[in-house]
C-alpha cells in the first residue's frame, strides 16, 4: 500500500511540478492501492484553495482523494498524534510530515511525497518516479 501525501496529489496537478508524470501516473492507476491521511484534504485545500486561488480545483482535488482511496483514508487520532510528535522530535520534522511518517512506520506502508528535503532525503518516503508498483 502507497501512502501518499499531499505533495503527490497536487504535483499530479501541476504540469510544471518536477514529479507531475510520476504523480499523476501514480493518481490515476486505479491498480494501485493507495491511501493518504485525513490531514491531506486539508493540505491540499490550503495548497490549491489558497496558495493558488483555485477553490474550484481545490474541492475537486480533494474530492478525487476521497474518491481514489476508495474509503481508506486514514483518520489522525490521538494515537497517531502522539507517534507523530516523537517522530517529529527524533527526526526533526513537522507534526505535518511526521504523521505521514508516523502512519506509514506503523502500518509498513511506502509513503510517497515530494518533499526531498525533510521526508525523501531522511529515508521516510520515496518520490514519485521511484515508486516501486505495476
Amino acid at each position: 500500500m502507497f501512502i501518499l501525501d499531499a505533495s503527490v496529489w497536487v504535483a499530479a496537478k501541476d504540469a510544471d511540478d518536477r514529479y507531475f508524470q510520476a504523480a499523476r501516473a501514480l493518481v490515476l492507476d486505479t491498480a494501485t492501492p493507495v491511501t493518504a491521511l485525513d490531514l491531506t484534504l486539508y493540505e491540499v485545500a490550503n495548497v490549491v484553495g489558497s496558495r493558488w486561488r483555485r477553490p474550484d480545483l481545490a474541492r475537486e482535488l480533494c474530492r478525487t482523494v476521497d474518491l481514489r482511496c476508495e474509503g481508506r483514508i486514514v483518520p489522525v487520532d490521538v494515537d497517531l498524534i502522539e507517534a507523530a510528535i516523537g517522530t517529529a522530535a527524533e527526526l526533526g520534522l513537522s507534526a505535518y510530515d511526521a504523521a505521514y511518517a508516523a502512519a506509514s512506520r506503523r502500518r509498513q506502508w511506502t509513503l510517497v511525497s515530494t518533499d526531498i528535503a525533510d521526508l525523501v532525503s531522511k529515508g521516510l518516503a520515496v518520490t514519485p518516479d521511484a515508486a516501486d508498483y505495476p
